[in-house]
């Protein structure tokens, strides 16, 4: 049987997201642990996150999972969810600048507190609510999911990948950003697939029979 680990560090929706894998594949193992030969022994590795950055890598650093995720990341397929994603870049801006796990080149910047949409209405930070998801792409992760299909957000800050190449979708808030990233065996969205009803279910079932190699 397949297996897939959900990464706990006591900062994000598990019991959601293990819920949502279970519906999306109900014969795939399930674990959410923060033992290390547990997640480098499943097939596939979901990191999730929600909170600030900086308390997120200090509760990593606390039970040594920054190397595990590094090296899981190289490994396995591996997704990242809303901070999980943000996390995997060099560094964010958030709580006056903090170092992430750098698997990706690039920075997390926060939305500019002064934007409108194209009323001229002034939109609100954090950015949250549905919204809709823009494929630059053909990757499988993508499969079956259309262009503009709508997706559930909740953050103030976005990843600028260093590499456009790196960036595997977009949405407007009220200019493109990078809402899902792609490297070798690492993908990540910044909304979460879990809140996201059929097209979360869909695109979490697409990272299941995903493989890297193929």
């Amino acid at each position: 049987m397949s297996s897939v680990a959900i990464v706990d560090y006591g900062m994000g929706n598990l019991h959601s997201i293990a819920k949502a894998v279970q519906h999306a594949d109900p014969n795939i193992e399930v674990s959410v642990t923060d033992l290390p030969s547990e997640i480098l022994s499943a097939d596939r590795v979901i990191f999730p996150g929600v909170g600030a950055a900086k308390d997120c890598m200090a509760a990593l650093t606390e039970r040594e999972l920054l190397p595990v995720l590094r090296e899981a990341a190289k490994a396995r397929p591996f997704l990242g969810i809303c901070l999980g994603m943000q996390l995997l870049l060099n560094e964010s801006e958030e709580n006056g600048g903090t170092a992430c796990l750098g698997l990706l080149e690039g920075r997390v910047i926060r939305f500019a507190n002064d934007i409108h949409d194209s009323s001229g209405r002034p939109l609100k930070i954090p950015h949250m609510g549905w919204n809709q998801v823009t494929p630059l792409k053909n990757h499988p992760l993508w499969d079956g999911i259309p262009k503009g299909s709508w997706f559930y957000f909740v953050h103030s800050y976005f990843v600028v990948p260093k590499n456009t190449g790196d960036v595997s979708a977009t949405t407007d808030y009220p200019n493109p950003f990078a809402c899902a990233i792609e490297k070798e065996n690492v993908v990540a969205v910044q909304f979460h697939p879990e809140k996201s009803q059929t097209m979360g279910l869909r695109l979490l079932s697409n990272f299941l029979k995903w493989e890297p190699s193929a």
